[in-house]
């Protein structure tokens, strides 16, 4: 039995926005150097041992990492090439660091390619037997081993395939070679929970929770299951959402409390909408003055350079990335 049947639906339904929506603007901080070929879509930042600040970003249409300074936005270096061997990329799309593991999500390869830093050196995949179309990923674990979620977003046949929706993997690290194994798929087949669009994932252990972006502009939302894969009946932000829901980013402020920033993506009207991450009501929106169509977003809370607090980066436009400050965001939404 589905455990969509034992559950009563619980819909955080906010109420729709007035068609003037007055969302306030937060300045970037800078914004990188910008390539149209690249086709940027994900952004990542990797905080190094000696003073490092990357920030690395997915460029689909020259099947590259494109590297630059976190803390100012130069260029710093360029990472891969077309292929499919180790080393280079397929359209890659989604990005995560983890610790000092950069995991690519790689459209047309159908894997997820993990490279260590400093060097970009590569150390394995996984999910070229299963993975179809991914898009995203969440990374959770300690240095050595962890779990993996990707989001699948194949074409569904018409009687089954949406319950295949995001994939989870284990892995592992091991005398510097990587490790993966399948162990479940996450999805609903019908209802409430069902993904028509997927592609963003992020998870929040504290409160065992896997947020998935339902990216079909007829229900623009948030779809919350646990992170074994269970569908809580909670769908967030339907009403609120005007766009296409894209880039999650989990805001953690300590002792469970925090903000989950999530991009609502247009050209033109582009804005970031941000929830409770404790009770996960709405609690407002900013925008960026030259910041539209965000695909992949990434935040860090580590102080360094001029962001003592921490820095929020979002995409603009299929070309290079956004920076903002994480304290001039808190003023906007009037956080402590």
């Amino acid at each position: 039995m589905k455990l969509l049947c034992l559950l009563p639906i619980l819909f955080l339904l906010q109420g729709c926005l007035p068609s003037g929506e007055e969302v306030p603007a937060v300045p970037e901080a800078f914004q990188t150097g910008r390539i149209e070929a690249d086709n940027i879509d994900s952004p990542a930042v990797w905080h190094g041992p000696q003073g490092e600040h990357w920030l690395i970003a997915t460029a689909k249409g020259t099947h590259q990492l494109v590297v630059c300074d976190a803390a100012d936005g130069r260029f710093l270096r360029r990472v891969g090439s077309e292929g499919a061997a180790p080393g280079q990329f397929n359209r890659p799309n989604g990005i995560s660091v983890h610790r000092n593991l950069v995991f690519v999500v790689e459209r047309d390869n159908r894997r997820v390619q993990v490279l260590g830093l400093p060097g970009f050196e590569p150390l394995g995949s996984l999910g070229e037997e299963r993975l179809r179309k991914p898009y995203g990923l969440w990374v959770t674990g300690d240095a050595h081993e962890g779990q993996v979620y990707v989001s699948d977003n194949h074409d569904p046949a018409p009687d089954h395939g949406l319950d295949q929706r995001i994939q989870v993997y284990g892995w592992r690290i091991e005398d510097r070679a990587f490790r993966g194994k399948h162990l479940r798929a996450i999805g609903e087949s019908e209802g409430p929970g069902a993904l028509q669009v997927a592609e963003s994932v992020f998870g929040d252990p504290v409160y065992d929770r896997l947020l998935l972006s339902e990216e079909d502009t007829q229900q623009s939302s948030l779809k919350v299951f646990d992170l074994q894969g269970r569908f809580s009946g909670e769908v967030i932000g339907l009403g609120i959402f005007r766009n296409q829901v894209e880039g999650i980013a989990l805001w953690d402020q300590g002792e469970g409390e925090g903000l989950w920033l999530v991009s609502d993506q247009h050209r033109g009207r582009n804005v970031f909408r941000a929830f409770d991450r404790r009770s996960l009501s709405y609690r407002g929106a900013f925008r960026g003055p030259a910041t539209q169509n965000t695909d992949g977003v990434w935040l860090t809370t580590k102080a360094y350079g001029p962001f003592p607090q921490g820095a929020f980066f979002a995409v603009h436009d299929d070309g290079n990335v956004s920076a903002f400050d994480l304290r001039a965001i808190a003023d906007v939404l009037r956080l402590p």
